[in-house]
């Protein structure tokens, strides 16, 4: 019965080798909301990852479980939304919307679907005591055919196979590759799995930041960079870097301040004109997602260019929080684009979805 906690992974370089695992499993990294499944007949609820519920936001996905998944079970998952074939997070954010209307419209203009990984219980029979070599087993068995809206994730033990689809699902837009122990039981809010995110540099612009919310007037401290990519219509907002230690923090800012300037002379100084999100150019803007929270910033001359590590994008956007890296003070801030940016070669998510 929920609440449950879904079973987390630690982050790990490379594929790693199952011999030293006592045997691995591997299944692609799906990126989209991250679900267990409650299922008693006609019964379903939907619980998110802090478990929060998510069943009214995905009346389809409910329909097709009551019709494919088995009569009672609970499953652990990823609602996903895919659009020609590739998945689109953006687009699965907007059904975390109040409006039952909104909710209907969505669905059936751009309908989500489910991916199960694992099992937590079947029947009268709980499994998250029993080893993922034997959870996978009865799950292949008891999700047998499936060919969607419900569908069961693609695993294989074998690391060169795994390897090739860490490389060549990301064009399919996955997020990388989760490794599970074969003998490892199903443990609650414990980072027992293995995940491997792809990783990547670019050289961008500095054009603000915002201070920590423990900052104060006697002790500034920084929260966060707010970076830029400059296009054919002029320096664009790409995402932000933060998580530094409090000693970095001031040094950041202090480091900043000759770079400060009037919000009117700034690339983005007409941001407080806009009274909706338009997060591919303009920060410092409400959406549903920010209600309350100071968005403000401290503008800065664009003329700092830093090195971020970024795993993908989501959009013109990193998807993630950029980690800092160096100083970059032998680039051209003008020179600091998107032709940069390493775009993974498409592939097609009907492929990894196919029953074998």
């Amino acid at each position: 019965m929920p609440p449950v906690q879904p079973m987390l992974a630690k982050s790990v370089r490379g594929i790693p080798d199952p011999a030293k695992h006592d045997g691995l499993s591997f299944e692609p990294k799906w990126d989209g909301f991250r679900c267990i499944v409650f299922k008693d007949g006609d019964e379903v609820e939907l619980a998110s990852r802090n478990t929060k519920p998510l069943t009214r936001y995905f009346p389809e996905v409910v329909a097709a479980m009551v019709e494919q998944l088995p009569d009672r079970c609970v499953l652990d998952g990823e609602i996903f939304v895919s659009i020609e074939r590739r998945l689109e997070f953006e687009v699965l954010q907007e059904r975390i919307h109040p409006a039952k209307s909104r909710i209907d419209m969505l669905a059936e203009k751009t309908p989500a679907s489910y991916v199960a990984f694992d099992l937590l219980a079947l029947g009268d029979e709980s499994y998250v005591d029993r080893p993922f070599a034997e959870r996978r087993a009865a799950l292949e068995e008891a999700l047998a055919g499936l060919d969607g809206p419900c569908f069961l994730t693609r695993t294989t033990t074998d690391p060169a196979e795994a390897e090739e689809w860490f490389h060549q699902f990301e064009g399919a837009g996955l997020d990388g590759v989760v490794a599970k122990p074969l003998g490892a039981t199903y443990q609650e809010n414990a980072r027992t799995m293995l995940k491997i995110k792809h990783e990547r540099t670019a050289d961008v612009v500095v054009a603000g930041y915002r201070e920590h919310k423990t900052s104060t007037p006697e002790k500034p401290l920084l929260g966060s960079l707010l970076l830029g990519l400059y296009t054919d219509d002029g320096l664009q907002h790409v995402g932000v870097s933060a998580s530094f230690t409090a000693a970095r923090r001031a040094e950041l800012i202090e480091e900043l301040q000759p770079l400060v300037v009037p919000i009117e002379e700034h690339p983005w100084g007409r941001w407080a004109e806009f009274l909706t999100a338009n997060p591919d150019r303009v920060p410092g803007t409400q959406s549903r997602w920010s209600q309350g929270k100071d968005l403000s910033f401290t503008p800065l001359r664009p003329e700092r260019v830093l090195e971020v590590a970024y795993d993908h994008m989501e959009g013109r956007r990193f998807r993630h929080t950029a980690q800092f890296r160096r100083w970059r003070t032998d680039r051209d801030p003008e020179s600091c684009g998107y032709d940069q940016l390493d775009e993974p070669v498409s592939y097609d998510l009907a492929r990894i979805l196919s029953v074998d």
